[in-house]
C-alpha cells in the first residue's frame, strides 16, 4: 500500500470497514482466546447498544480500567461507535489516582473486570476510590429495573460496571449490562456512527509529568491512527499478511499505535494479559509473528536472555521496534540477525511515534537516531529558554507539530499554554538534535539532566556507556544531592545473567572512558525494576538511595 492510498478513518470506520472485508480473519489473539474481525464487530456493537441504554451521549466519557483482554478492545471500539470518549485508566494506578481521573475526566460510566494484573484487584481499588461502591448503594433493583444512586464523590458518574465472572455488590454485572443493550435498537448506533467526525475526540489517556497528579491527553481519531497507520505503512511496510506481537498495556499509546496500524491493513495483533518471557517466545513462534513491538529493552532483553532463545528464534520476524541507548540497540541487533531493528521518537501527546527510522536505513543510523518525522509531522530543535530555532547538529528541546500531535491537555489551559509555542509547536520536554537530513537524535530529557559542579550530564549518555560493560544488562541513572558539586551521578544496574560485578569495578570502568564529572559516585545493583505503565520509575530508585544515605 502506498502513502497516497491512505485514507483517514474514524475508529468506527476502521473497525466496520475491515470487519466487512475480513470477517473471518483473526484480529486479536491473546492467551487462549482468538477473535476475528467479524466477532470483534459483534462484541463492539453489543457494548455500544448497552452504553446507549445507559444514557451515554456523544462526547460523554466512558472509563475503562482493566488488564489486557479482548473486552478492553471491544469496549474501546464500542464507546467510539456511539461517539463517546474512552478514558483509559492506567491499570497500575492506585485508588488515589483512580479517584483523581474519575473526577477530573468526568466519566459517566466506568467498566472494569476481575482479571488481575500483578495481583491488582480492580474491584477493591474502585471501592476505595469511590466510597459509595463500598457502601453498596450504587445499584438497586425495583420491579426488575436498575435504579442508579448518584455518587457524591464523583457527581457525573452514573454507574460502575464489572464484566467479571461473578456479580459484585454495588456494581452492574456483565449479564445485566449486556441485557440492557437488547432493548436498544441497532439503528440508534448506526445514527451515532454517521455523525462522527475524524477530528472528534476519541480517547483520553492520563499521563504523568511535572504536575502533582496525572493529566488528561485527549486524542482525536486522526492523532490516534497517525503513528500506527502512517508510521506502520511508511516506515515498517505493513502488509495484510503481517502478524504483530505487542505485549504492552492496552491503556497506552504503545498499544494503540501498532493496533491501529495492523487493523488498517487487515493483519493480526498478538497481545498478552501480562508479559511473560516463556509465553511470549512460544506465542511469537507458534503464531508466526512477522513484526514485534516490545518498544523497551527491559522486555526485549528478557526474551534474548531466555534459555530457549537462539539466533533463529525470530527468523520469521522482519522488524522489531525498540528504543534505547545506541550501544544497547546495536547489541540487541547483533543477537537478532534475521530482523531489522527500528527506533522511534514519540510520546502520548503525539499518539505514539512522531518520528521513525526506515527499514532501509543502515544499522549505524538506526542505532544512533530516531529517524525522520512521519509524513504529516514536522520536527524542529528549539532553545528551551528563548524558543529560538537551533541549527542542525546543536542540542536543544525537540518540538513537534502536525497531524499526529494532540491539541492540548484536558481541563488544563495553563499547562497547555506553556506546552506549545506559537504555530502549534508542541514542546516535548526532550532534548535532541537534527542532522542535515532531518533525522532526530534523542539526547535525554530536560528533567533527566544532572548538574554536576556546573557541568550538564545527560543520564542517557551515562546509561549508554554503562551498557558497553560486559556484565551490565541495563543501567538507570539518578541524581544524588552532593554538598560540594550540587549533584552527582548515582546508577542502578541490572546484571546480565551469569555475570558478576562490584561497585568499584563499575566506577573504575568509567573513570578511563568518560569525563570525571560523569563517573558514578554511587553504584547499586538491582534485580527487579520499579515499573510504571511502560517506564522504569526513576523517582522510586532515587527514593531508595535517598533513604539509604539519610537524605530527606
Amino acid at each position: 500500500m502506498s502513502m497516497s492510498e491512505i485514507t483517514t478513518l474514524s475508529l468506527p470506520e476502521l473497525l466496520l470497514s475491515r470487519a466487512a472485508k475480513h470477517p473471518n480473519r483473526d484480529c486479536i489473539v491473546l492467551e487462549g482466546e482468538r477473535v476475528t474481525y467479524g466477532e470483534l464487530e459483534v462484541r463492539s456493537r453489543q457494548v455500544a447498544r448497552s452504553l446507549v441504554a445507559l444514557g451515554v451521549e456523544p462526547g460523554d466519557r466512558v472509563g475503562i480500567l482493566m488488564a489486557n483482554c479482548v473486552d478492553f478492545v471491544a469496549l474501546m471500539f464500542g464507546a467510539s461507535l456511539v461517539g463517546a470518549i474512552g478514558v483509559l485508566y492506567n491499570a497500575r494506578f492506585k485508588a488515589r489516582e483512580i479517584a483523581h481521573v474519575t473526577v477530573d475526566s468526568g466519566v459517566k460510566v466506568i467498566i472494569t473486570n476481575d482479571i488481575t494484573e500483578q495481583h491488582t484487584n480492580y474491584i477493591e481499588l474502585l471501592r476505595r476510590a469511590i466510597p459509595e461502591l463500598a457502601q453498596d448503594k450504587v445499584q438497586q433493583h425495583e420491579s426488575g429495573k436498575n435504579v442508579f444512586i448518584p455518587f457524591e464523590s464523583a457527581p457525573q458518574l452514573r454507574v460502575v460496571i464489572s464484566l467479571g465472572s461473578s456479580d459484585e455488590a454495588g456494581f452492574l454485572g456483565r449479564e445485566a449490562f449486556y441485557k440492557l443493550g437488547e432493548g436498544c435498537a441497532p439503528e440508534l448506533v448506526e445514527q451515532r456512527c454517521e455523525k462522527i467526525d475524524v477530528e472528534d475526540q476519541a480517547l483520553m489517556i492520563y499521563t504523568s509529568g511535572t504536575t502533582a497528579m496525572p493529566k488528561g491527553c485527549p486524542l482525536n481519531h486522526i492523532v490516534l491512527q497517525h503513528a500506527g497507520v502512517v508510521g506502520g505503512i511508511e516506515r515498517m511496510g505493513l502488509q495484510p499478511s503481517d502478524i504483530m506481537w505487542g505485549p504492552l498495556p492496552m491503556f497506552h499509546t504503545a498499544f494503540i499505535q501498532p493496533l491501529t496500524g495492523i487493523l488498517y491493513v487487515g493483519g493480526t495483533y498478538l497481545s498478552m494479559t501480562h508479559f511473560d518471557a516463556d509465553a511470549a517466545l512460544e506465542m511469537i513462534q507458534r503464531e508466526g509473528a512477522t513484526l514485534m513491538f516490545p518498544a523497551f529493552p527491559t522486555i526485549t532483553m528478557q526474551l534474548l536472555n531466555h534459555p530457549a532463545y537462539t539466533a533463529s528464534s525470530f527468523a520469521g520476524v522482519r522488524a522489531v521496534l525498540n528504543v534505547g541507548p545506541p550501544e544497547e540497540l546495536r547489541a540487541m541487533q547483533e543477537r537478532m540477525p534475521h530482523t531489522v531493528q527500528i527506533t522511534v521518537f514519540g510520546m502520548t501527546e503525539t499518539g505514539g511515534s512522531a518520528a521513525m527510522c526506515e527499514l532501509k536505513d543502515s544499522l549505524e543510523l538506526r542505532s544512533n537516531c530516531s529517524g525522520r518525522a512521519l509524513s504529516g509531522n514536522e520536527i524542529e530543535i528549539r532553545d528551551s529558554k528563548t524558543g529560538a530555532s537551533i541549527a542542525p547538529g546543536a542540542i536543544g528541546e525537540i518540538v513537534v507539530r502536525g497531524r499526529g500531535v494532540f491539541a492540548g491537555y484536558f481541563n488544563a489551559p495553563e499547562k497547555t499554554a506553556e506546552s506549545f509555542y506559537e504555530g502549534n509547536w508542541f514542546r516535548t520536554g526532550d532534548l535532541g538534535s537534527l542532522d542535515d537530513h532531518g533525522r532526530v537524535t534523542f539526547r535525554g530529557r530536560l528533567k533527566d539532566m544532572l548538574k554536576v559542579g556546573g557541568e550538564n550530564v545527560a543520564a542517557v549518555e551515562v546509561e549508554g556507556f554503562l551498557a558497553t560493560h560486559p556484565s551490565v544488562n541495563l543501567a538507570q541513572v539518578v541524581a544524588v544531592p552532593d554538598d560540594r558539586y550540587g549533584e552527582v551521578v548515582g546508577v542502578f544496574i541490572e546484571l546480565a545473567p551469569g555475570t558478576a560485578a562490584e561497585e568499584q569495578e563499575i566506577i573504575d570502568y568509567c573513570k578511563d572512558e568518560i569525563a570525571s564529572f560523569k563517573v558514578p559516585r554511587y553504584v547499586r545493583f538491582i534485580k527487579a525494576w520499579p515499573m510504571g505503565a511502560t517506564k522504569i520509575l526513576k523517582s522510586e530508585l532515587q527514593a531508595r538511595i535517598f533513604s539509604e544515605l539519610g537524605i530527606s
